[in-house]
């Protein structure tokens, strides 16, 4: 099944019904007012598809009276930040998804919540959401599918929201590959670490938006709802399939950043370890010349080598040659 995909989102319009219109054999007839929908939607053959963006109770309230929602999924629609679900009241199922777009780096979560019943669907976008225009065009080309029905409309919405995680996915892959090939050359910075952690988080809240989505079309592919027919499992089915992707790809990015961000702090250790052999390297140097020094500048009367004809070129050379040799060994050793 070929799948829609459209990356920019379409400017939000003025008013809250994006469209309403009705369809009889996969072919749009007419846009209609949201007062006529429930007598189309009761007409055999016509399937009425509605779409709302942010709607006010009011409207939500001329919807309801048109199809006879349920009281409880009108309230859940007016008030987003509901969980992935689905639940069933009476002939109808109200479905929440979890939309997400990549917003100046952050991942961003909107809503759409859905009602579908005999002879209509009705969607409502909450929040950062790709419009579904791009569906509605998209099927509107292919009557045959259209034709199946509001199950396969609801079908091609979830479809569309699931695969629409793949581009902030794709986007935060070309980050974590940044990350992965900066992170080997130098110890990360406080942004880096900062922003390695925000990546972390977001993925786990794109992984807690996707993942209930399973259980929702696991319903919908199971004999308890009517509503859904069963030509059309195979089609949640493959939905199903596509979160299991997202799942996979999140889990994959996640583990990359829990292993730059290890690979970055054995990266500072190992440049701490060798600045702290390089210190202990000058340090034995060091203590050469001094240690020598320090004897022979006690200064007592009966130290010998104190009137000796040689003895100052004599112990400068040992102690070039000392610090030579250990000069060379610890080079040889790649401490210096």
């Amino acid at each position: 099944m070929e799948n829609v995909r459209n990356l920019t989102p379409a400017p939000p319009p003025t008013s809250g019904i994006i469209a309403s219109s009705v369809y009889t054999a996969g072919r749009r007839i007419a846009d209609i007012p949201i007062e006529e929908a429930g007598e189309w939607a009761a007409k055999p053959g016509h399937v009425v598809w509605i779409g709302l963006l942010e709607p006010d109770r009011n409207l939500l309230l001329r919807v309801q009276a048109q199809f006879h929602l349920h009281e409880l999924a009108i309230e859940d629609a007016e008030h987003p930040h509901q969980r992935p679900k689905i639940e069933q009241y009476g002939d109808a199922l109200f479905i929440v998804a979890r939309t997400a777009q990549l917003i100046d780096g952050r991942v961003t979560f909107g809503e759409t919540h859905l009602f579908v019943g005999a002879g209509y669907i009705v969607s409502v976008r909450h929040g950062p959401s790709t419009s579904y225009a791009a569906v509605r065009q998209h099927w509107e080309s292919c009557p045959h599918s259209l034709a199946k029905g509001e199950d396969f409309v609801l079908y091609a919405i979830l479809d569309f929201i699931v695969d629409n995680y793949m581009p902030v996915l794709e986007q935060i892959e070309d980050e974590v590959e940044a990350i992965e090939d900066k992170v080997l050359l130098q110890p990360m910075t406080g942004p880096d670490i900062e922003r390695l952690y925000m990546l972390r988080r977001d993925l786990l809240r794109l992984r807690n938006a996707a993942l209930p989505l399973v259980e929702v079309c696991r319903r919908l592919t199971s004999a308890e709802l009517p509503q859904i027919h069963a030509a059309m499992h195979p089609l949640f089915r493959d939905v199903t399939d596509h979160i299991r992707t997202v799942q996979e790809k999140i889990d994959s990015l996640r583990e990359v950043l829990a292993f730059a961000f290890e690979a970055s702090l054995l990266v500072g250790q190992s440049q701490e370890t060798a600045n702290t052999k390089k210190l202990a390297s000058w340090a034995a140097i060091l203590a050469v010349p001094t240690a020598l020094a320090g004897i022979y500048g006690m200064n007592f009367n009966d130290m010998p080598e104190l009137r000796m004809e040689y003895g100052y070129p004599v112990v400068l050379g040992a102690i070039a040659m000392i610090c030579s040799f250990l000069y060379w060994r610890f080079r040889k050793n790649g401490w210096l």
